[in-house]
């Protein structure tokens, strides 16, 4: 049988994959804090009864080569970031994420957006999850300031001077591969995940914007062009199908 037919089918498969992930980059190019994701592509070079006995035959081998997708990593570059003067958007300048407990008690991670404040007074994302830090704003608060070291503090019409009410903090992942993506802007630590938590503005860590949302790090220009290469691609390995098409149909010819 023609190697290239398996051959081409597994690169088709493989660069319509791409394809995918960079239609999600560009459908997302506007959600606030949204991460792009990376293909990166993995040569196969033999087909391997035992994993650890690499076959060095490969004129032989069924599939002799091929193409797969090893991983789908999530960039962590920051995003640019946008003001917007409302006093309950915030955004983080640098790396870092802040932690919201979880319908279940459980730790999420955020980059940020529209914050709220629930009906038990405590800080909290839009979606309703507070924020891990624990902070109850009064209920006579006229406004609400968070400073770009995670210092927050309210201001109540009994009082000249705002009070601080609390300490945002931040936790630093090592690798984001080690992130799970969850839908609302969410992500989810792993078993394998490495969290480091600190201060912003501590060594490494980005700071707090208040008034301001994080543009996602989608940049249309180099999505467009990894497109164009993924459809090349995609091309060459149709290309190959239909060359040993015909190839088999002149072997099929000649036996006649």
């Amino acid at each position: 049988m023609n190697g290239a037919f398996y051959i081409s089918a597994i690169g088709l498969q493989t660069q319509q994959r791409a394809l995918d992930v960079i239609a999600g980059n560009i459908a997302n190019v506007n959600t606030p804090s949204f991460k792009r994701s990376e293909v990166r592509f993995s040569e196969v070079l033999a087909v391997r009864s035992d994993p650890d006995v690499p076959r060095a035959d490969l004129y032989d081998a069924p599939i002799s080569s091929g193409v797969r997708i090893d991983s789908l990593p999530m960039t962590d570059e920051a995003g640019t970031i946008e003001k917007t003067g409302q006093q309950m958007d915030i955004a983080i300048e640098g790396r870092g994420f802040l932690e919201l407990m979880g319908p279940g008690g459980q730790t999420m991670l955020w980059r940020g957006g529209s914050l709220r404040i629930g009906e038990d007074g405590l800080l909290g994302a839009a979606n309703g999850m507070a924020l891990k830090a624990a902070i109850t704003v009064p209920a006579d608060a006229t406004a609400v300031t968070i400073g770009g070291d995670g210092v927050v503090r309210a201001q109540t019409g009994a009082e000249t001077a705002p009070t601080e009410i609390g300490q945002i903090s931040l936790v630093r992942v090592d690798d984001a591969a080690a992130l799970e993506r969850l839908d609302g802007g969410l992500y989810r630590a792993t078993d394998t995940a490495r969290l480091t938590d600190a201060q912003p503005g501590d060594d490494g860590m980005g700071t707090l914007v208040q008034g301001g949302i994080e543009r996602s790090n989608v940049e249309m220009t180099g999505e467009m062009v990894q497109m164009m290469l993924v459809q090349r691609a995609y091309g060459a390995n149709a290309q190959v199908i239909q060359a040993a098409d015909q190839l088999m149909g002149i072997a099929n010819s000649l036996r006649k």
